[in-house]
């Protein structure tokens, strides 16, 4: 599964999505995390109204299952999960680290309801049809 992080240093949670300097995404499993890519983001960031500065994010993440930020605006938060999307917000900055190892933890568990859904996003859903038989 894909996660992003809104980013300003690249190691910690610490940025609004639509400031963000940079969105760092890893692949996720329950055994470990792989760094995929960073995308950097110039020009004027600061908050602005301009809602199509979020577009070129937005395009970005758009395979990610989880956001991570430090803030997102409505507007925002309503795009990411139009995209299906979770996001989740830090409530001070985070290591991207720690996040990733929490989410590993989580994952070799069992995760909670939202979580199982996100996971599955990008795979088509697989039915077994040999539970749907019904034996009589």
């Amino acid at each position: 599964m894909k996660v992003a992080f809104a980013t300003q240093d690249l190691k910690r949670v610490d940025a609004h999505f639509g400031w963000a300097k940079n969105i760092a995404i890893y692949e996720v499993t329950p055994e470990g995390s792989q760094f995929l890519e960073a995308v950097q983001f110039d020009g004027d960031l600061q908050e602005d109204g301009n809602e199509d500065k979020l577009a070129p994010k937005i395009e970005v993440i758009k395979d990610c299952a989880i956001l991570y930020v430090a803030a997102i605006g409505g507007s925002g938060a309503a795009r990411v999960v139009a995209h299906k999307i979770h996001p989740i917000k830090v409530h001070q900055p985070e290591d991207i680290a720690e996040l990733l190892l929490k989410l590993q933890e989580v994952l070799k568990g069992t995760p909670p309801p939202w979580l199982r859904k996100v996971m599955t996003k990008g795979q088509e859903r697989q039915f077994d049809f040999e539970e749907e038989v019904e034996h009589g």
